[in-house]
């Protein structure tokens, strides 16, 4: 089973944890100043049909603060499966820099028991 660390979280409902570990890909730009994180969520426990249409934002929560994006694609198929790909983008060192401080932080609050 695996637990998430409740002080490093992902949220599509302020004050819901996202439970749904994510793939998650990174791009930066040759000059290493831009890019993005793109989080695709398969089975997201936070989203349902009744509250779909209302997800405008994902959280990324730690103990600096909170990380945002409004790039959020939502799809939900014939079988009422909801599936997310959201993406985080950066535009500097710095913001990078903070970004991976949160990836690394959400990687490592993944234990198994």
């Amino acid at each position: 089973m695996t637990k998430i660390n409740d002080n490093v979280v992902i949220q599509f409902i302020k004050g819901e944890n996202e439970k749904d570990n994510p793939e998650i890909r990174l791009l930066r730009s040759q000059d290493g100043k831009k890019g993005e994180a793109i989080y695709k969520f398969y089975k997201p426990t936070t989203i349902t049909i009744e509250n779909f249409n209302s997800i405008k934002k994902m959280y990324l929560i730690d103990e600096e603060g909170e990380l945002s994006t409004t790039k959020i694609d939502l799809s939900i198929s014939g079988n009422h499966t909801i599936e997310v790909k959201s993406t985080y983008n950066w535009g500097s060192e710095k913001e990078f820099e903070r970004f991976m401080r949160f990836a690394s932080r959400y990687a490592n609050s993944l234990t198994s028991n």
